[in-house]
């Protein structure tokens, strides 16, 4: 699609984001896809194309979704690496930039361990929950146990 059309697609695909509710995006996905296909018909392809990828996030609570569409702990992950091995400047051989790299993503997986999650545990146990509806069948009893 030329340059200029770049910022109204650009708006109208932010639009799916915007909706309050699953069906609403899913809703809403279907009217982009509809308003760009007489102008743009290999963007609809692409969006048709990439729809259960795009949407995937409307499949967990609605307070979750911020955190889903967002890669900022990735960015801020991969600013620190490049912050990190800017101040080295010129490694001497492949091995040490993996041993600087792979200290930095393990001070950073004890940060996410210890201390500050992006998610909390309370919003993953959120995302976990799903409803069943009807009987739900009756656990099986414990295997019974040897006796000598």
């Amino acid at each position: 699609m030329p340059k200029s059309a770049q910022p109204w697609v650009a708006t109208l695909v932010r639009t799916i984001f915007d909706q309050p509710a699953a069906e609403q995006v899913r809703a809403q996905h279907a009217w982009v896809i509809d308003a760009l296909e007489a102008k743009y018909p290999a963007a609809c392809e692409h969006l048709d194309a990439a729809r259960e990828d795009l949407l995937a996030f409307a499949a967990f609570p609605r307070e979750t979704w911020r955190q889903i569409w967002s890669n900022n702990p990735q960015e801020r992950l991969n600013k620190e690496i490049r912050r990190r091995t800017d101040v080295v400047g010129i490694f001497p051989d492949r091995p040490s930039i993996i041993r600087l790299v792979g200290a930095v993503l393990a001070e950073q997986t004890d940060e996410w361990t210890e201390a500050r999650r992006y998610m909390g545990l309370d919003i993953l146990a959120k995302a976990r929950v799903r409803l069943i509806t009807g009987d739900t069948p009756t656990p099986n009893p414990l295997p019974h146990t040897l006796t000598a």
